[in-house]
């Protein structure tokens, strides 16, 4: 069962279905790749993010400081469990068809599935996770679990997550697409992403940090909304401390932006990679 590359989207996604068991069995070897040979198994993707906040905590509330919100540990979980997803995914998934090019150059089989596997994997990985920054976040007492405030807007959860997978994917079709033929993109992406990681508020409010506006040459620039506009993940990073640990409503203005985004990313990613997927096998 093949379709030509000049399908349609409809048929694209059609196929896509039609391969389910295939990216469920490389969501499957991704995870079981990740803990082969590893005592603890499937508890490192909780435990690891412990870790690291831990790490951040004593970095940005002790050496640095101090850190001016309730439940430091919670506030700074709440941004890099949603960071991780996306940085983890975009990494690990910019080498995916290289690492499969055994299979590429082989068999017949819609070659997106392999970014998209990526991605899935990733997103179990923060779906274990989160129920250890709940029960963090109830134990030190964020603002949004007084008298358990944030649980209605919990409801946004699948959505925020379901605009940050099509962002990361449409992200990792670019990054994957684009290292086929020029093999430096994977080491361009780690660079990029380390400084993606300080532009996003992860560990500080931004705008207790740098205030909602600043006097750029004599005029009033509101540059906390500039930096959520040009930064989709600060957005989404926002969007999760809303409903996970402030328990109030999302700013729908950058959520819905945000979306639309992330829809044209993935749009852009994939029409990238339908231009050149043809051409892998020879490149490969």
């Amino acid at each position: 069962m093949s379709l030509h590359n000049d399908a349609g989207v409809t048929g694209r996604v059609r196929e896509l279905i039609d391969y389910r068991y295939l990216v469920s069995n490389l969501v499957k070897r991704d995870l079981k790749v990740r803990y082969k040979n590893s005592i603890l198994g499937v508890a490192w993707s909780m435990l690891n993010p412990l870790l690291m906040v831990i790490i951040f905590t004593v970095v940005f509330t002790i050496l640095a400081g101090g850190l001016e919100v309730a439940a430091p540990p919670a506030f700074i979980l709440a941004g890099l469990l949603p960071w991780n997803f996306f940085a983890h995914t975009v990494t690990v998934a910019t080498h995916s068809f290289v690492l499969n090019s055994h299979l590429i150059k082989k068999i017949y089989f819609p070659r997106e599935t392999l970014p998209l596997s990526v991605m899935l994997s990733h997103l179990v990985h923060l779906l274990i996770a989160l129920p250890v920054y709940f029960a963090l976040a109830i134990i030190l007492g964020i603002p949004g679990a007084e008298g358990g405030s944030f649980f209605p807007h919990l409801l946004w959860l699948p959505a925020i997550l379901m605009v940050q997978a099509a962002f990361a994917l449409g992200v990792s079709l670019i990054t994957a697409t684009i290292n086929v033929f020029y093999r430096d993109m994977g080491i361009i992406m780690e660079t990029l992403m380390m400084a993606w990681f300080f532009v996003t508020p992860i560990f500080y409010d931004f705008e207790k940090s740098f205030g909602a506006t600043r006097l750029i040459l004599g005029v009033e620039v509101p540059i906390s909304r500039i930096a959520f506009i040009l930064n989709p993940m600060a957005s989404l990073t926002a969007a999760y401390r809303d409903a996970m640990y402030y328990g109030r409503p999302l700013a729908l203005d950058f959520f819905l932006r945000t979306a639309v985004t992330s829809v044209l990313i993935l749009a852009a990613g994939y029409w990238l990679f339908q231009r050149l997927n043809w051409r892998f096998g020879e490149e490969l």
